[in-house]
């Protein structure tokens, strides 16, 4: 068995026989940066530190002669040679690095939905080279003449290789810029994107279920980190409990029944405060939580909505037994003069 060893972390991944690296780090959690998973584009390119590894057939584009001199090494391809291959990934607690945040990226708006009445998704793809972000991160948003104020919305999706990055956004009677979005920004739009930023990302030494509690366009983030998880085989069961006033207002139920469907870990967990449904719950979700989930102690918690909605989640699964370096939170702030981005809080 073989070992890879991140480093300044000091965390060690056992490797199966005949892995990639890329493969073992996914396997463990991982999500290391990556797009064409053969060689060619030069996105997983990691620095090797001690040990052998077989670099297999990669391009000359994409891994240069001097960076194979210098000791870099493209993962989707590497395989380890030796008992211990330690390559530079990752932060002093194993977190990964965040990407440098790129000011004023242009993007062309190619789908619009309107997910409920005071809801807008809009989906956009850089006429450039793409952002590349982790999932739960977010963006700042502003018209390309830069005449209306940036604001900053988390990121709905899991990276792509076209670049792609949803946003679903809320109208604010006061709010500029969601006014902006919902009356004039349409297919075809040109916008400006600035990020990513926060740290409201995956932890990758999470071995054990997830529980993640949303509600109005929190769910934005918590979608990104669910589908990142979803798609890379994540093994343990992830909870998604999403709360809204009535049952109109719970979106994106089509991809949560798929997620349902296809990944038998996978719940969807809707709440309704306003009224009830048949099939669904009723209550605020910290009132609720408690008949639920007995045992919260062994539970990765993600919480993303107003800060009162947060305060009140983080309350309640620690009454059940949440540990607080398990929570992880993001809070959203009415629109107010703008400020520099703020970034997630980890609790």
């Amino acid at each position: 068995m073989t070992t890879i060893r991140l480093s300044p972390s000091g965390k060690e991944v056992e490797a199966k026989t005949g892995e990639t690296v890329l493969e073992t780090l996914e396997n463990a959690g991982y999500a290391l940066p990556n797009n064409c998973r053969a060689g060619a584009c030069g996105e997983c390119k990691v620095k090797v530190l001690n040990g052998e590894f077989d670099q297999g057939m990669v391009l000359d584009m994409a891994l240069s002669q001097e960076e194979r001199a210098e000791g870099y090494g493209l993962m989707c391809m590497c395989k380890p040679l030796s008992d211990t291959l330690e390559i530079d990934w990752g932060t002093d607690d194993a977190k990964p690095k965040l990407f440098p945040p790129r000011e004023n990226v242009r993007c062309v708006v190619v789908d619009r939905i309107e997910r409920t009445p005071r809801i807008a998704e809009v989906r956009l793809r850089p006429i450039g080279e793409p952002i590349r972000f982790w999932p739960g991160q977010y963006v700042s948003l502003t018209d390309t003449q830069k005449t209306v104020t940036p604001r900053s919305y988390s990121i709905a999706n899991a990276p792509r290789p076209d670049g792609e990055i949803v946003l679903q956004i809320t109208r604010v009677p006061d709010g500029k810029t969601s006014n902006w979005v919902h009356d004039e920004v349409k297919p075809g739009s040109m916008v400006n994107v600035s990020g990513p930023y926060g740290t409201f990302i995956g932890d990758p030494s999470t071995d054990g279920p997830v529980l993640c509690l949303a509600a109005g366009t929190g769910l934005a983030p918590i979608l990104s980190l669910a589908d990142a998880a979803l798609r890379r085989g994540f093994k343990q069961p992830v909870h998604l409990m999403f709360s809204a006033r009535t049952e109109d207002e719970i979106y994106c139920r089509g991809l949560m029944e798929l997620w349902n469907a296809r990944h038998r870990r996978f719940k969807f967990i809707p709440t309704l405060t306003r009224e009830q449904k048949e099939g669904m719950q009723h209550g605020r979700i910290p009132d609720i939580i408690k008949d639920l989930y007995s045992d919260l102690s062994k539970h990765a918690i993600y919480i993303a909505g107003s800060p009162e909605f947060v305060d009140a989640c983080i309350d309640a699964v620690k009454a059940q037994g949440a540990q607080a370096e398990m929570i992880h939170t993001e809070g959203f702030f009415d629109q107010a003069p703008p400020v520099a981005p703020s970034k997630a809080q980890l609790v």
